[in-house]
């Protein structure tokens, strides 16, 4: 705010620094409340390392699945229909417990996009994690 004396008609040229004053005393407030929590030291337990070997099973090979344009459905190069794909999908979930195999998912760029839906349906009904789309 500035006053004007009666001699001068020009705007006073001094800065108000209380504002100033003010935002500095509420910033070092709350650096002095929340230092003592950011100096607190936080136990965490890792994990240690052992010299025993974990054996891992080769992965099984990866299920080509391909779309073309008429809608027909290719396991691995072999025509099947699209309705067993979940049965023959649950097959292989059920031969590799825990270590499922790889779906490898290509399709003709004019293909009908319900039959990619029904696919992926069928991979996610039957738990298969790992999917992924080549050309």
């Amino acid at each position: 705010m500035a006053f004007s004396s009666a001699g001068r008609s020009g705007p006073l040229a001094e800065i108000n620094v209380t504002p100033l004053v003010d935002v500095m005393l509420v910033l070092l407030i709350i650096f002095i409340v929340t230092a003592p929590m950011v100096a607190r030291p936080i136990t965490v337990d890792l994990p240690q390392a052992t010299d025993r070997v974990v054996q891992r099973p080769d992965p099984p090979p990866p299920i080509e699945l391909r779309l073309d344009a008429a809608s027909q459905l290719s396991w691995n190069g072999q025509p099947m229909a699209i309705g067993d794909l979940q049965q023959r999908l649950r097959a292989q979930a059920g031969e590799h417990a825990g270590n499922l195999p790889e779906l490898r998912i290509s399709s003709d760029p004019s293909a009908e996009y319900e039959g990619m839906a029904r696919i992926l349906a069928a991979a996610e009904a039957t738990g298969m994690q790992r999917i992924a789309f080549v050309r």
